[in-house]
């Protein structure tokens, strides 16, 4: 189900997924089955999502992030990918976030580029992930 107020580019989205109103999603991501994808999120193309995955509204999910099957991902939760960014200049490859299977990631949480949270962690509300859990 897409939402009619959702701007959805991507026509490879299973049926058994949900995608809430105001989301944006690029043409050339990936999302798995019964995923549900809420209010204000963004999904840029280099992106993929794997099964039974929630994503909370306001998150963006950036070009380089792969989140496994059955994450949770709380509201507000913000992930980077460029360790110095600057208006209008990009790096030649953005860096890679990797959440694996069965992880949550708490409200508001902020995840830098090139982490890994590992399997059925549990990150809490609030935190700042510097490195690798």
């Amino acid at each position: 189900m897409i939402h009619p107020l959702a701007d959805c580019k991507n026509k490879n989205i299973p049926e058994s997924t949900r995608v809430w109103q105001f989301c944006v999603v690029f043409e050339n991501c990936q999302i798995g089955e019964n995923c549900n994808i809420c209010a204000h999120v963004l999904i840029e193309n280099d992106v993929k999502i794997g099964n039974n995955v929630t994503i909370k509204s306001g998150v963006q999910v950036w070009d380089g992030i792969e989140i496994e099957d059955n994450v949770f991902i709380g509201p507000n939760v913000t992930f980077t990918n460029d360790k110095y960014p600057r208006s209008k200049e990009y790096p030649e490859e953005f860096q890679k976030i990797i959440i694996k299977k069965g992880a949550s990631v708490g409200a508001g949480s902020v995840i830098l580029g090139g982490i890994t949270i590992g399997e059925k962690s549990m990150i809490g509300a609030g935190s700042v992930v510097t490195k690798d859990v």
